[in-house]
């Protein structure tokens, strides 16, 4: 079982049915701030599409992966859009996990109870993310690892400015945040600069 954290951005935002248009001005903003992770979700229209033109534009500043991957099919996509991750709200395959370690790209499966965490560890994942974190609060990572050590695991489900910190002080080495990152509106309007007040506001919570 892997101990050890890997090379990854601490934050990464999480982008679901996000246009373009405005995941580009998201990933602007991201540029001037220390959150440097960007993950868009393949449920999002023109995904891949969205993927490849954000890692030409932003590819040099901002890790740009893809999420929601669920087939071997879907991680070789996302991987030839320029994909440097692969997220999923379930456990992998081992051919998805396969299939990134021959791409070099790190490979993030989700896993809730201590066996199915273990068991994307000894599959060969790089990071677990354990989702829904919420649903039962920093508090369960502490309870991880009394049994498990420390290890790389990501939080991601209900994780906002406010709370995001608790998550790291209990043992989460990464965050993954959705809806809770920007005012939705910011988003629809294609607001930057309340975009970057959304990032300022996380960055300052977080110890880095």
């Amino acid at each position: 079982m892997i101990g050890q954290n890997v090379a990854f951005p601490k934050v990464t935002v999480i982008l679901r049915r996000v246009p373009l248009k405005a995941a580009r001005i998201i990933a602007a903003q991201m540029t001037k701030s220390r959150v440097r992770s960007m993950e868009v979700s393949l449920v999002t229209d023109d995904a891949l599409d969205t993927i490849r033109a954000l890692n030409d534009e932003f590819g040099d500043e901002l890790s740009i992966g893809a999420g929601t991957v669920r087939t071997v099919e879907q991680a070789h996509a996302a991987i030839d859009a320029g994909s440097s991750f692969l997220l999923s709200p379930v456990g992998f395959s081992q051919g998805i996990i396969d299939v990134a370690k021959d791409a070099g790209v790190i490979s993030v499966p989700s896993g809730f109870s201590p066996t199915e965490i273990a068991t994307m560890f000894d599959m060969g994942a790089d990071i677990v993310k354990v989702f829904p974190a919420s649903r039962l609060g920093p508090a369960y990572l502490k309870d991880l690892a009394a049994p498990l050590g420390p290890l790389p695991l990501m939080v991601v489900g209900g994780i906002n400015a406010q709370n995001v910190q608790d998550y790291f002080d209990a043992g989460a080495s990464y965050a993954g945040i959705g809806s809770g990152c920007f005012n939705p509106e910011d988003v629809a309007t294609h607001n930057g600069e309340g975009i970057a007040r959304s990032l300022a506001e996380l960055e300052k919570r977080v110890r880095w």
